[in-house]
């Protein structure tokens, strides 16, 4: 049997592919292999996120969070060009095949970064990793428990930046709405803002900021 996805170092035997994201506005080719996350096709949570999702700031620091082969943070390179998006996932193939999906695409102002599953830097990229972050999207490992899942969370919506904004995509029956309780628990007040085919996205901020009012 295959390793999970969330290996930093799978030894499932190397399948070299490649899916197709297809949006209103970007076509990518990714290259994918075996024991990284939906290598066969995108996932339709990413998808939703994707589709659903309003436009990432312009300029600043952007994150995604479990970046896979980079669907996700390729998206936010694309749409914006003139900011800075770092992708980091505990996977070593999945970041070496999000890495040669940018520099193929020629999206320079995409990078990534390998982590490990507490979230810390598992190469030299503490400053880089540190943020601030204006966004971040993500479709998190729900499937690594949610000890796992929780830690996460809390080092990387820790970084934030005061006006940033998380979008999250959850599906429903793997623990969206308990998930959202459990954020506005821990000081970071999440919101519902798109439900389709069965999956939530959440959008999420730091307790305290200015746009916590509208939150609520």
């Amino acid at each position: 049997m295959a390793q999970h996805y969330f290996d930093s170092d799978p030894d499932a035997a190397s399948r070299p592919s490649t899916a197709d994201l297809v949006l209103p506005d970007l076509h990518l080719r990714l290259h994918t292999d075996r024991g990284i996350f939906s290598p066969d096709k995108i996932d339709l949570g990413t998808r939703v996120l994707l589709e659903t999702v309003p436009a990432p700031p312009p300029e600043g620091r952007l994150l995604d969070l479990g970046c896979g082969y980079g669907p996700i943070a390729l998206t936010l390179a694309s749409r914006a060009p003139a900011a800075t998006v770092l992708g980091v996932d505990v996977n070593s193939r999945a970041v070496g095949l999000a890495r040669r999906n940018a520099s193929g695409h020629g999206l320079d102002n995409a990078r990534f970064a390998l982590i490990t599953p507490e979230g810390e830097a598992a190469e030299d990229d503490g400053p880089v990793l540190a943020g601030p972050f204006d966004a971040i999207w993500s479709n998190p490992p729900i499937r690594v428990g949610k000890d796992v899942l929780h830690t996460l969370l809390r080092v990387w919506l820790g970084r934030l930046s005061v006006e940033g904004v998380a979008h999250l995509v959850v599906q429903r029956h793997l623990g969206a709405d308990s998930l959202q309780k459990w954020l506005d628990a821990q000081g970071f007040p999440a919101e519902r803002v798109a439900s389709r085919a069965g999956f939530r996205v959440l959008a999420v901020r730091r307790a305290g900021t200015d746009g916590d009012a509208a939150l609520r």
